[in-house]
């Protein structure tokens, strides 16, 4: 595969992915993409801004226009490319990969995501491969700030926002970009750590799904008696919430929360979550008068469900969030926004609103090194029969009291395996069981 991966493209800068490759990848977005007119922002990556210079430099000689707006968060541009109307868009980013790692994320019109079913493999043929023909004319660039409008954009979801105190970790990514701005808007006693901008990461890993990268932070909201803890990661479409006990709460509860609260702005709308969640998220979502729909991994799938039947909102159990009124996208912000208001407006902690969910006990995601995937994979759905199976991703085996997905993953020689149940001894038996068959955690 390469750098052109299912959802984007990804490298080792500079001897996977380098300035000259970035503008041929340029020329074969304006090709296969068949757009005209393009936003592209950056992050805040040591390559970044000739990475992105080359990549405007490819798709001008395409024909396209192009409206760059210089720094931004993935949720920024996404913003961008819904707001100002263009045919297509590129953020420059790596996300939550280490420091030596550059990226590109498109979209299309009105920020359909492009993936590697969609278009990314047909641009990797092309800047790899195939004849690049430049336009006649190059295309035309402009400069514009939007940030002064993305901040009214997300405060358009705080609601009743009262006073709290919160302690915010943005590990030198994108989201201290704009968190200053957003946090002189609202009542809160807030603290942020490693705010500065450096895509070396010099104090932890922008991944806020790892807990080693959230000792800090709970560390810290735990020595100051803070009310909420919220984690960025790399370029702030995800976030993950700390309580104010130092744990972090899960994505998927998350998802549950928020569907409940906009469902009841948004009655009998359908709310989309990845198949690794929890049943809580499924019987939460029903009880709120929703319709519960489970989706592949990945946000590709996510948001074409979400176009497909109209949904309010979709969750994944890695934090992201996808909101219906945010261009049907993802925003670790407006996440962060959302859970403060709904915490102000029923006036109690992240905990009472989590606590309830204790019917189900998962394992979360583990790793298994496995290169006879194939093989495995049949083996552990032939053991496993006479439950109800599916191949929506992986293959997911479920029974009444307890359930388990096992799926491929899509860069590495991994199979990801979530498993729960109702009891944490019945956990614990069939977790036993299956890792028998897959062999040593990776």
């Amino acid at each position: 595969m390469g750098v052109f991966k299912a959802y984007d493209v990804r490298g080792v800068y500079p001897g996977e992915l380098d300035e000259k490759l970035a503008r041929r990848i340029g020329l074969a977005a304006v090709r296969v993409l068949e757009a005209k007119s393009f936003v592209v922002g950056r992050d805040m990556r040591s390559m970044a801004p000739s990475m992105a210079a080359a990549l405007i430099e490819g798709l001008r000689a395409g024909g396209a226009d192009v409206i760059d707006i210089g720094l931004s968060s993935t949720p920024m541009t996404y913003f961008a490319i819904g707001s100002l109307g263009v045919e297509g868009g590129v953020q420059v980013t790596a996300s939550h990969n280490p420091a030596e790692f550059i990226g590109f994320k498109f979209t299309r019109k009105d920020c359909v995501p492009v993936s590697g079913e969609t278009g990314i493999s047909a641009m990797g043929v092309l800047a790899t491969s195939g004849e690049l023909a430049e336009a006649a004319a190059p295309g035309k660039l402009e400069r514009r700030d939007v940030r002064d409008a993305y901040i009214e954009h997300v405060l358009k979801f705080a609601s009743g926002i009262q006073p709290m105190k919160v302690v915010f970790d943005t590990a030198n990514g994108m989201g201290g970009h704009m968190l200053p701005r957003i946090l002189a808007r609202l009542p809160l006693e807030a603290s942020v750590l490693f705010p500065e901008l450096d895509g070396t990461f010099p104090n932890h890993e922008a991944d806020p799904i790892k807990p080693k990268n959230l000792a800090a932070l709970a560390e810290e909201v735990r020595r100051t008696g803070a009310d909420l803890g919220v984690a960025f990661d790399g370029d702030a479409d995800r976030c993950v919430f700390v309580a104010p006990d130092g744990s972090p709460v899960r994505a998927d509860h998350v998802t549950a929360i928020f569907a409940e609260d906009l469902l009841q702005r948004s009655p009998g709308a359908a709310v989309v979550y990845d198949l690794r969640s929890s049943r809580a998220t499924r019987d939460a979502i029903q009880a709120a008068g929703g319709r519960p729909i489970r989706d592949r991994v990945g946000h590709s799938f996510i948001k074409g469900t979400m176009r497909r039947v109209g949904a309010v909102l979709g969750g994944e159990l890695s934090g992201h969030y996808y909101f219906r009124d945010n261009y049907v996208s993802d925003s670790g912000e407006i996440a962060m926004l959302t859970m403060l208001s709904i915490l102000s407006r029923k006036r109690v902690g992240i905990l009472d609103l989590t606590r309830r969910f204790t019917e189900w006990h998962a394992t979360g995601e583990i790793n298994f090194e496995v290169h006879e995937q194939d093989a495995v994979l049949a083996k552990v759905r032939a053991a496993h029969a006479d439950g109800e199976q599916d191949e929506l991703d992986g293959v997911t085996v479920q029974f009444p009291a307890w359930w388990f997905n096992l799926r491929k993953s899509n860069t590495e020689p991994l199979l990801r395996l979530n498993l729960e149940a109702n009891l944490p001894e019945l956990r614990d038996e069939k977790l036993a069981l299956i890792e028998a068959m897959l062999g040593p955690r990776h």
